[in-house]
This record gives structure tokens, C-alpha cells and sequence, in this order.
């Protein structure tokens, strides 16, 4: 039976008065989405993520992660990977904490790595439109980088369809917006910067009636986390890692 434990990699921390732009340095720099914030004896106090790293713009800053810190997913090196997939599904996160009984930080578990196992070893039933999430938000591609930072920062979604002439063209995301120093200057200057220029512009979608095991099985081929559902020519709906587990008992 594979465990966390098998999964478990050496992840960044932060303390409890890092700097909120070193956080940012971290998200920037690596694949993770989450980093997790633990005491001087390394004890776990909880995470935080993306939009957070995007929420302080300026290049430098003395604000911390203290406001900023969650409530992290935890599980046990000994838990199975079902139960790993579980709790990143319940939290709505990228990777979860490995933690001993003293809520000690050992590592982490990131949900791209186990998703592929998951799938090949749970039967998946149902069409993409049982699952998917059906409330999209669009965005053109002469939307401002601004424009998006705000609808991310407002709505909690953290990543938006592109469409241009009823055609898909990209994706936007959390990730876009943070990878560059040079979209975090123009998110700070609020400068009129497009999206299309960031956007991320080769996207794979699917279809609202094939199955949602195809659905999983290319979001492992194409290493993404999520799909755009498309009806034609209309999006009707985005499935992702997240709305795949629910399928897990």
C-alpha cells in the first residue's frame, strides 16, 4: 500500500516574521502553490498560497506572513494515499503536510505527484459534466493584468479561460501573474499591460459528454491541473484535480 511517506518530499518553509515577498520569492521560483509556516522548533502553524503571495504587490516589503497564515491540510506518514488525496480534495489544495504526532513538519505531499497513481488504481464513473464546476468567468485576452489580479483577488478562482471571437486562446492563472518580477511591477503601477502577453496560450479542453476518466488521463499526459469544457463553441464548465477526487469514496 503507498503512503504518504512515499511521496513525501523536502519542502520550503517560512517563520512566522519572514517577509511576505520572501513567500513570494518561493511560489515564484518553484512548483509548489502552498508554502508551509512553522515555529522556531519547526512545529507546524499552517500555509499559505498564491493569491496570498500576490496579495502585497510592492517589489519590497516589511509586511510578514503572519496575516496571512491558514489553516493547513495534515495527514500522518503512515496515511494511505487515498487519504493524502482526500484531505488536498477537502482543503481545495495543491499539497498537504506530513506531520508527526507532536504536529512536528516532516515534509510534503504534492498533489501532481500522487494523482497520477490515484487514477490508475480507483475506477472513475460518470461524464465530465457530473463533475465539472459550471460556474466559469471569462477573460479576453485585451484584459489589463490588472483587470485579472483584481477578479482573482476578488473571487477566489485562480484561473480564468482566455476567449477571443468565441474561441478559446489561453488561460490566465495565479501562476501566470506571479512567475515574472516584471507582471508584479506592472500589477504595483497598475499599468495597462495585457494579459495575452502572460497568458498561457496552449491549452487542452474536453468535452462535457466524454468521461471523466478521460478526463484525469489527460490531465496526467499533459501535466495540467485543469481542463476547459467546451460545448461547441461555448465553455460550459472547467474540471480539474480537485473536482476528479470527488469521484474517490
Amino acid at each position: 500500500m503507498k503512503t504518504a511517506q512515499d511521496f513525501m518530499l523536502e519542502v520550503p518553509v517560512l517563520k512566522f516574521n519572514d517577509q511576505i515577498t520572501k513567500a513570494r520569492q518561493i511560489l515564484r521560483d518553484n512548483r509548489f502553490r502552498e508554502v508551509y509556516v512553522v515555529d522556531a522548533k519547526k512545529n507546524l502553524l499552517g500555509y499559505i498560497d498564491l493569491t496570498d503571495g500576490l496579495r502585497v504587490t510592492a517589489t519590497k516589503s516589511n509586511v510578514t506572513v503572519e496575516g496571512f497564515v491558514k489553516e493547513a491540510p495534515l495527514v500522518s506518514p503512515a496515511d494511505p494515499i487515498e487519504q493524502v488525496a482526500i484531505t488536498m480534495r477537502d482543503y481545495k489544495t495543491d499539497s498537504v503536510a506530513v506531520v508527526d504526532s507532536h504536529q512536528h513538519l516532516l515534509g510534503g505531499v504534492l498533489l501532481s505527484d500522487i494523482f497520477p497513481v490515484i487514477i490508475s488504481r480507483n475506477e472513475l464513473h460518470g461524464t465530465v459534466s457530473a463533475y465539472m464546476t459550471r460556474d466559469v468567468t471569462i477573460a479576453s485576452p485585451t484584459d489589463t493584468v490588472q483587470k485579472i489580479y483584481t477578479m482573482i483577488m476578488e473571487s477566489g478562482f485562480s484561473a480564468f479561460p482566455v476567449v477571443k471571437k468565441k474561441r478559446i486562446v489561453g488561460l490566465i492563472s495565479r501562476r501566470d501573474l506571479i512567475r515574472t518580477r516584471r507582471v508584479q511591477s506592472v500589477i504595483a503601477h497598475h499599468a495597462h499591460t495585457t494579459i495575452e502577453e502572460v497568458m498561457s496560450k496552449d491549452v487542452v479542453f474536453i468535452g462535457p459528454d466524454e468521461t471523466i476518466s478521460s478526463a484525469a488521463e489527460l490531465l496526467v499526459k499533459h501535466d495540467v491541473s485543469r481542463l476547459p469544457v467546451i460545448d461547441g463553441d461555448r465553455i460550459v464548465g472547467i474540471v480539474d484535480r480537485h473536482d476528479i477526487l470527488t469521484g474517490l469514496a
